[in-house]
């Protein structure tokens, strides 16, 4: 019984976790290197995280810097970000791409504040889906005289406690993001 209960916990912590790392790359007004980090870069025939072949630094709130290892692949990492959905132009000075960030206006802070809920909700159905599995197996024991009737509903009113608790977590999370979206 502990060791379906902790092995929920530890995926529904999973899908909290991966919730929190999409909600970083998702654009907020103020330069993140986190944004780059679903752009990936042909380099030599395989596709490289732009972090892995450029140093990139945040001189001013809204501006990153791109300066990469290998001089040659300025253009490539700049077709790159041009093609990506983030929606910002870098420009080139032959050394460095810097990626200007413009203030967000009122019509983009809603469309990511729509974006953010629907992340967060898909988060919240992955941590129901981990409870609704965990009460199967919880169930198959039963019926297997592994698990008696009241354990079954001892173990089903954990697994809803912890899901309340994760789905809580991921509303914070998306709240969290939301204010920082809307805040001006």
């Amino acid at each position: 019984m502990d060791e379906l209960y902790t092995k929920a916990e530890q995926k529904m912590q999973k899908s909290l976790h991966s919730l929190e790392e999409e909600l970083k790359s998702i654009r907020a007004g103020r330069a993140n290197a986190a944004v780059l980090d679903r752009i990936s870069v042909e380099y030599y025939g395989t596709p490289t995280p732009i972090q892995q072949m450029a140093a990139i630094s945040s001189p001013e709130a809204r501006m990153l810097q791109i300066q990469p290892y290998d001089a040659s692949m300025l253009k490539a990492i700049e077709k790159a970000i041009q093609s990506s959905d983030l929606g910002i132009n870098p420009s080139n000075d032959g050394r460095v791409l810097r990626l200007v960030f413009p203030p967000l206006n009122e019509e983009r802070r809603r469309e990511l504040v729509r974006e953010v809920a629907k992340v967060g909700e898909e988060c919240k159905v992955a941590v129901r889906s981990i409870r609704r599995d965990a009460i199967e197996k919880y169930k198959a024991q039963k019926k297997s005289g592994e698990l008696t009737e009241d354990d079954l509903k001892s173990s089903e009113a954990d697994m809803q406690k912890l899901t309340d608790r994760y789905c809580k977590e991921v509303d914070a999370a998306i709240a969290a993001k939301s204010a920082e979206i809307t805040e001006l």
